[in-house]
């Protein structure tokens, strides 16, 4: 079982990168959804967020607000790290579990050989690389990722918060061991894929899923 990790900052076309992948037939791992499952009121993850957030971070029933605990750990790069060092150790432990050869094979078809974690906080979590065959950035300029995301509806202030606590595309490239470069946001993000997985053997055996079978 082949291991890649994708990394790439906001609006870079990372998640659009991640799907294709998917449809191909490999089994995705998306970690924010990783470290949304660890939210579970009561739990101790979700008190030392509060701790370290306020209460206002929870509803009343003790669940995290996503969008509260987002402004807040955001706000500065303190608060940012902050958060990592809460929640990624936990990641990373369920994450090491989550690939381990019982439960790719409990979890995965028998013709999927490709696994893609889908990494945010790529330069908060290289010590987890290990764990991965191959780490692939999806990049594109700042300027280009800020109309991205404003055309989807993001506030061009809430990009550039964002953004400037994300490394350079120049630091984020040097994380990765194959770089793609998505300034296009064309096929040939699609056709750079395809020749990544021809290179290692990991075309699917059936015909592609479509998207909706792939989530």
């Amino acid at each position: 079982m082949f291991t890649l990790f994708v990394i790439g900052n906001i609006a870079s076309g990372k998640s659009t990168a991640v799907r294709y992948l998917a449809r191909q037939g490999a089994r995705i791992i998306d970690l924010d959804q990783v470290a949304k499952d660890l939210y579970v009121p009561g739990s101790a993850v979700v008190n030392e967020l509060r701790d370290a957030f306020g209460s206002a971070i929870l509803d009343a029933a003790g669940a995290i607000r996503p969008k509260v605990l987002a402004d807040r750990a955001f706000a500065t790069k303190d608060d940012a790290r902050r958060l990592n060092e809460i929640v990624l150790p936990r990641v990373h432990e369920r994450l090491s579990a989550m690939l381990m050869p019982s439960c790719c094979t409990v979890a995965m078809p028998s013709n999927c050989l490709l696994t893609v974690v889908e990494i945010s906080l790529a330069a908060s979590f290289t010590y987890a690389f290990p764990l991965a065959d191959e780490v692939m950035a999806i990049t594109a300029p700042v300027e280009m990722r800020r109309r991205r995301a404003i055309e989807r509806g993001m506030d061009g202030e809430d990009f550039d918060s964002r953004a400037a606590l994300q490394p350079t595309e120049d630091e984020l490239c040097a994380l990765a061991s194959v770089v793609i470069d998505n300034t296009a946001a064309d096929d040939s993000l699609f056709s750079a894929l395809d020749a990544w997985l021809e290179q290692h053997g990991l075309q699917a055996d059936q015909p592609s899923l479509g998207l909706d079978d792939a989530q």
